[in-house]
């Protein structure tokens, strides 16, 4: 197990390839020891593989997201673990084109890849996953997971602190005892604030355990993002998202809070 002290971390890439491309600059830029992606690289954005291209060509360390999982074994879906027939409906679009434009070589390389890692992170125990430890596509949100569970789940994995992402939005919180549970966020469209930004994490604990988590905005050219969607023919729904920093779409598996906080 290597041992790490400043790293940083992000899931949901979408195919945001743009925005992939800055916050890896950024990060570097930083001084990090490492960089993380927690799953979910294609979807939503168009050209997957030029997503696919940058993570294996700079030497970004990935785990699988349930996307990932899917695409690689060629799935009938994404195994996002939507309810809502709306919700449903827009993931199948985005899913087949997803599969449709991913190369072979990338879906072997998405089939190898991990589930979840472990690292030392100064003298903590962290446990990276995409949902949660217990379920790959696991909708951990702010207002409706308790502290408790969090706890619960850090004792079960052995971890001081878990590094998770798969609900688009970004929020931590610390656990009794010392523990951490951070929700590292998404590069692939906005967090539903009205902001065109993304988000992705720094993550540092000193010699002795403390920790430090910084939630970091990436500005990218998010038009031209935009227009190459339309290029491919993608849900405009997907592209007033980017355009406006609102979600339009996977409306229906947000709480009552977090939707509130958002326009729709």
């Amino acid at each position: 197990m290597i041992a790490r002290y400043r790293i940083a971390c992000f899931g949901g890439i979408y195919s945001n390839y743009l925005a992939l491309a800055a916050a890896t600059a950024d990060a570097r830029a930083r001084g990090v020891d490492a960089i993380y992606c927690l799953g979910d690289f294609g979807a939503f954005g168009p050209y997957p593989d030029r997503t696919l291209e940058q993570l294996r060509g700079t030497g970004i360390i990935c785990i699988q997201g349930n996307y990932d999982n899917s695409i690689g074994h060629e799935l009938d879906d994404c195994q996002c673990g939507y309810t809502d027939p709306r919700d449903n409906h827009f993931a199948a679009i985005s899913y087949r084109y997803t599969l449709a434009n991913t190369s072979p070589e990338h879906r072997q390389w998405m089939q190898m890849l991990p589930e979840q890692l472990r690292l030392e992170l100064g003298p903590l125990r962290t446990l990276l996953c995409h949902g949660s430890p217990r379920r790959m596509n696991d909708f951990l949100w702010e207002s409706t997971t308790s502290t408790q569970f969090l706890a619960q789940l850090a004792k079960q994995h052995e971890a001081d602190l878990i590094l998770a992402t798969h609900t688009g939005l970004h929020w931590q919180r610390e656990l009794p005892g010392g523990g951490h549970f951070v929700n590292v966020g998404v590069l692939g469209r906005p967090a539903n604030d009205g902001q065109t930004c993304v988000w992705y994490t720094l993550v540092e604990a000193s010699a002795h355990g403390e920790l430090s988590v910084d939630f970091i905005p990436i500005h990218y050219d998010h038009e031209r993002l935009a227009r190459e969607m339309a290029t491919e023919q993608l849900p405009p729904e997907f592209i007033e998202t980017l355009l406006t920093g609102w979600w339009t779409t996977c409306l229906e598996a947000l709480p009552a809070k977090e939707r509130r906080r958002g326009k729709f």
